[in-house]
């Protein structure tokens, strides 16, 4: 059983950053592809980044728009969301997620089998 906790979220202003961060255990990590999600009350979990198991592979949600990166560290389990020049709209309970698959659609919350408990992101105008 692979359990995700996740850390990092807090308020923040307007273009402020944050680092959440990820920590696996219980399963091969280094195997996994990764990634991250939000969801906002009343709507449906959003896609927002992913990484595959090596890291030489990245994908991002459009609305990143340059400002989130991704990254992950094998030898500590943990995977990373580096996001830059936060707005208001980034408010967001932020989660990570487990792909123990063949992890070919990393957009899909349906490819993943894991999940955190998430991170309350709150950025403030």
């Amino acid at each position: 059983q692979v359990q995700l906790v996740e850390s990092g979220g807090r308020l923040v202003q307007t273009g402020g950053s944050l680092r959440l961060s990820c920590a696996a255990s219980g399963g091969a990590f280094s195997t996994y592809a990764m990634g991250w999600f939000r969801r906002v009350p009343g709507k449906e979990r959003e896609f927002v980044a992913a990484i595959t198991w090596s890291g030489d592979s990245k994908y991002y949600a459009e609305f990143v728009k340059g400002r989130f990166a991704i990254s992950r560290d094998n030898a500590k389990n943990t995977v990373y969301l580096q996001m830059n020049s936060l707005e208001p709209e980034d408010t967001a309970i932020y989660y990570c997620a487990a792909d123990t698959g063949p992890a070919y659609f990393l957009r899909n919350p349906k490819e993943y089998e894991y999940w955190g408990q998430g991170t309350q992101v709150t950025v403030s105008s």
